[in-house]
């Protein structure tokens, strides 16, 4: 089966503005990432906030990017949830407004056991709303998908692909080794593109690419057709900004970038609070060397 997308996925922030979702900073991040070459937008994922929107404004921000990108890219909408059944309620509305497939992150907080990811995801997947992209960072969520849960995960037959966004470059080859004939795999770790492009993964869902779309979505094309030194070039040069990407929690910092550039405003919700002033100044100044801001 094709993949959706192959390269770079962007995993959108959410705008705000004066407490609201910025709709007008949100058509504009659109446009500017189609122009810069990406290869999907993601909606309203765990970049874009959703934790802290209501289900009317999380949805709106799915059906936003879906009418703004026009066919042009696919859109995957973020609809993972602590509750299956609430999983289950995004993706029948995100279907009806024309997303591609959806991002699903692992139940948080309850986290229930391995078992118990074999029957959410299956239960998600059998609504057969839209295919389901498996979502796991367990940096976040507190729990991990192990290999042989997700082998059993991924032979659902609406099941399509995995962002894997676990570090541990070992279980992430065991994981492709054990579903790669089933799914594709995407990164969800910037720092670690090039290396889980080299194991096979066809591409990347980026925080990075919100700042530097065309770059991210370059070093992704260069590590699809095996130009390993020229993407390490790329991958080495912006891990400086990476890092500081993940220096508070994300997307503090990607929006303070986003806002010195003069692509948002520099809010989020609570509990996030604007990035610090020591790391927002250290990340200023990679952001000069980069030539991103004067």
């Amino acid at each position: 089966m094709k993949p959706l997308f192959t390269g770079c996925g962007t995993a959108l922030i959410t705008p705000f503005k004066n407490g609201e979702v910025d709709y007008e900073s949100l058509d504009r991040l659109v446009e500017d990432q189609i122009a810069h070459g990406v290869s999907a937008l993601i909606a309203a994922g765990t970049t874009g906030e959703p934790s802290t929107m209501t289900w009317e404004e999380h949805l709106s921000v799915i059906r936003r990017v879906v009418e703004k990108a026009d066919h042009r890219v696919p859109v995957i909408a973020g609809t993972g949830s602590n509750a299956t059944s609430e999983a289950v309620y995004a993706a029948r509305h995100a279907k009806e407004f024309g997303a591609d497939a959806q991002l699903v992150v692992t139940p948080y907080y309850n986290k229930t056991s391995q078992q118990g990811l074999i029957a959410h995801y299956n239960a998600i997947a059998d609504a057969a709303t839209l295919p389901v992209i498996v979502y796991n960072v367990p940096s976040r969520t507190g729990l991990n998908i192990g290999p042989e849960t997700m082998a059993q995960i991924c032979r659902h037959e609406n099941v399509i692909a995995v962002k894997e966004a676990n570090p541990n470059v070992a279980e992430a080859m065991e994981k492709i080794r054990l579903c790669g004939e089933y799914v594709d795999f995407y990164c969800g770790s910037d720092e670690l593109i090039l290396p889980m492009m080299a194991c096979g993964f066809k591409g990347v869902i980026s925080v990075l690419s919100n700042v530097m779309p065309a770059e991210t979505s370059e070093m992704a094309a260069l590590a699809l057709q095996g130009k390993n030194k020229e993407a390490a070039d790329i991958q080495l040069r912006l891990l400086p900004f990476i890092n500081a990407l993940f220096s508070e929690t994300s997307p503090i910092p990607v929006k303070a970038a986003m806002a010195r550039m003069g692509m948002c405003e520099d809010e989020v919700r609570l509990p996030l609070v604007p990035m610090q002033p020591g790391p927002r100044e250290k990340m200023y100044a990679i952001m000069r060397d980069l030539g991103l801001i004067a």
